[in-house]
């Protein structure tokens, strides 16, 4: 029952905010005209946004571009900018919301008449305190131009034509459960060492993230959490020029806390990319594993950290940084071990108790038999102890010799008396 528990109280703890609604667009045309660098023409710019901000946080707004026309070649490196593009926000704030981005002119240039794809734009609004909506909404009229495209100091302004849908686009301002905004993270991605260098970085990249742990996490073992991350639609991150293409790897760092996690180091994990192409955008991989160990009982709370790509996590060809706050967060139980053998540092001692030894006393009686030898010669011959077989016993002549002294001594006697009664 208590695992049964554990693995319920899992599935509901890692509700993903993964599975919200995806982010909502509109497109914006202008009309650009001016300049010797650009090609007088429509500008198409697709405005994304997130479906829900919480109450009181910041959402990112994207502006991306369609082509136009170079007037003229361009020369690689020039520095190119986009600026304006001006939003009326209902109920949040700034309002006008605008929107900047920086690039270069890519390394071979761009030839006259080719196309020319001016700098993504971001901004950041600030939901109400407040739940409910906001609107955007393009500003139709301005004393100035709405938009301005600028290629090293050439100018070229742009003003308002049309907007699809009509209504402009709105975000729910609402508490998610999970927190964060539908589990979408904005990392700002650059090239690792100096950075700078490739006409496609630095990018702004928004990833839907989701972390699910597996069922009944214990205390002082490795739960094993599974991060994904989808690129979301508009966005990509391309292989920059020298990026890595036998087997690249991506790294995934996270931030854990509660039920006694250390707080250091965060706890990464890596998986290998699939096939990379040099200026082709990077496919993320299924999945990555990566392991926390809680130290006792309790809740984890999760959020996601950077990330990076290449082959090495502490030289990365491209790291991409994790924004400080509107963070997701992902969370999960962890219960006691049950059926653990306990160590103890103590040795035990097991004390026997030594039997008591039985004593028994057996008296032997030895029958010598009629064929039984009494003594025996020894093989050396020249041993102690006499010849037994080599005649009669000792004892023989010892008696022999007392009775022949006895006799000896009567028979001296007898003559003895003898000679006395003669004389």
């Amino acid at each position: 029952m208590s695992t049964l528990v554990l693995f319920v109280g899992s599935v509901l703890a890692l509700s993903s905010p993964a599975q919200a609604a995806a982010d909502k667009t509109m497109e914006i045309t202008y009309r650009c005209t001016g300049g010797t660098a650009l090609t007088p023409g429509d500008v198409k710019a697709t405005v994304t946004v997130p479906d829900s901000v919480e109450p009181g946080k910041t959402a990112t707004v994207k502006w991306k571009f369609s082509t136009l026309k170079a007037a003229k070649a361009l020369t690689a490196s020039t520095q190119t900018t986009s600026s304006g593009g001006d939003l009326t926000v209902t109920s949040g704030t700034p309002t006008p919301l605008k929107g900047t981005g920086t690039g270069t002119v890519p390394t071979a240039g761009i030839p006259a008449q080719s196309d020319f794809t001016p700098p993504e734009m971001t901004a950041t609004v600030t939901a109400p305190s407040t739940a409910g909506t906001m609107t955007l909404m393009p500003v139709s009229t301005t004393t100035a131009a709405a938009l301005q495209l600028k290629v090293g100091t050439d100018t070229a302004d742009c003003t308002y034509s049309s907007v699809s849908p009509t209504t402009g686009i709105s975000i729910d301002v609402k508490t998610v459960t999970g927190g964060g905004t539908d589990g979408i993270v904005t990392y700002d991605c650059d090239l690792g060492g100096s950075g700078g260098g490739d006409a496609d970085y630095p990018v702004d990249v928004r990833i839907k993230v989701g972390m699910t742990a597996q069922a009944n996490a214990t205390a002082n073992a490795d739960a094993t959490i599974t991060w994904t991350g989808t690129i979301q639609s508009g966005d990509s991150l391309k292989a920059p020029t020298g990026f890595p293409t036998n087997s690249p790897k991506m790294f995934v760092t996270i931030k854990a806390s509660g039920a006694g996690v250390p707080s250091s180091p965060n706890p990464t994990g890596e998986a290998t990319l699939g096939t990379v192409t040099i200026g082709q955008p990077i496919t993320l991989p299924t999945s990555v594993t990566i392991k926390v160990k809680p130290t006792t009982t309790g809740t984890v709370t999760l959020t996601p950290g950077d990330l990076a790509f290449g082959t090495s996590a502490s030289s990365p060809a491209i790291k991409c940084l994790a924004p400080t706050s509107s963070l997701p967060t992902f969370t999960f139980t962890v219960g006691s071990s049950t059926g653990t053998p306990t160590t103890s540092s103590t040795p035990t001692n097991t004390t026997s108790t030594p039997k008591p030894t039985k004593t028994s006393t057996a008296t032997v009686t030895v029958t010598p038999s009629s064929s039984t030898k009494k003594s025996k010669t020894p093989k050396a011959g020249a041993d102690t102890g006499g010849g037994g077989e080599a005649g009669p016993d000792g004892r023989m002549f010892i008696l022999t010799g007392t009775a022949l002294v006895g006799a000896a001594a009567v028979g001296g006697l007898v003559m003895r008396r003898r000679n006395a009664t003669r004389g």
